[in-house]
């Protein structure tokens, strides 16, 4: 019994410093485009996507390390309704953003680097800045859909998770059909940014198969800056796709668990594994982007060097 309190303790840890080490990296990208946009008087959309994202992850992270404070210092402040309906809302709105704003940058990288002569992509190649801004407000929509979906039905699960009367409550039918509609909102929200992301990707697999193709006609080499900046964004998009799947998952998953097992620590594991969406694909962005990169190496120089003193 005590391993089994230790190691909950240990994966609330482990959650918290996930937390911190995320934010840092989402402050760094903040900061880097936010000195760059003064010094050059003006931002480009995909760092104007960067920084959007990075903020929304910041006050995503910070309603996780919230949310673990609370349970581990004042459990007995978690234990309230009001608390744990207002923390659950505020994290699933965070979530929602960064959700999109990465999806976003899917689309950009692909109408940016992608080669294609169909009227409709060349229509929306050069209008790619309402296309983005299109996108945002859509995820803003669907934001006020999911909290006032959402809104309707947390106090159930969080009836059955504070309380020890699931079974008083509701009967198991009734627990099973809740389960089955919070689980289609998921899915929902979650479905569309998937499937414009894997668009993205696919449609840029095949732009990169047509230019190689192209280059072998031409009697040209594969190592042209083309391959490599198209190689690059499929990478990024694919990382996403990887990471948003384990994280959309893990969410599903958590959900499923607070209405079976509601006492289960699992939670806990999950919402670790969950996290390693918006604290990973955070540095997977600054090292695949070469500002951020190189910014990133001289602030590590600079640390090494003050250690050093």
């Amino acid at each position: 019994m005590k391993m089994f309190i230790a190691g909950g303790k240990i994966i609330l840890t482990l959650i918290m410093a996930e937390c911190i080490i995320g934010m840092l990296g989402n402050v760094f990208i903040s900061l880097v485009n936010f000195s760059e946009s003064v010094q050059n008087r003006k931002i480009s959309l995909a760092d104007l996507i960067l920084t959007c994202l990075a903020i929304s992850r910041i006050g995503n992270l910070f309603m996780l390390l919230l949310q673990s404070c609370i349970k581990e210092l004042h459990p007995h402040l978690y234990s309230t309704f009001e608390v744990k309906k207002l923390v659950h809302i505020l994290w699933r709105m965070t979530n929602h953003l960064t959700i999109w704003f990465a999806t976003c940058l899917s689309i950009f990288y692909f109408l940016k680097i992608a080669h294609f002569s169909h009227s409709l992509f060349l229509w929306l190649k050069w209008r790619m800045d309402r296309v983005v801004l299109g996108l945002v407000l859509f995820s803003l929509f669907l934001v006020i859909f999911d909290f006032l979906w959402i809104d309707k039905f947390i106090g159930i699960l969080l009836t059955i998770y504070i309380t020890d009367k699931g079974n008083k409550t509701l009967n198991s039918e009734e627990r099973s059909s809740f389960h089955v509609k919070i689980l289609s909102l998921g899915n929902l929200t979650y479905f569309i940014p998937f499937v414009l992301s894997l668009t993205s990707l696919l449609l840029l697999f095949l732009s990169l198969v047509r230019h190689a193709r192209n280059l072998r006609l031409n009697a040209k080499g594969f190592g042209d800056a083309s391959t490599q900046t198209h190689k690059r964004a499929m990478k990024m998009v694919l990382s996403f796709l990887l990471l948003f799947t384990i994280h959309s998952f893990s969410i599903q998953l958590m959900y499923w668990t607070s209405f079976t097992f509601w006492k289960n620590k699992l939670i806990n594991f999950l919402v670790l594994v969950l996290n390693i969406f918006p604290s990973g694909h955070t540095f997977l962005l600054i090292l695949g982007n070469v500002k951020l990169r190189q910014a990133a190496l001289r602030l590590l120089c600079h640390l090494k060097r003050c250690l050093m003193l």
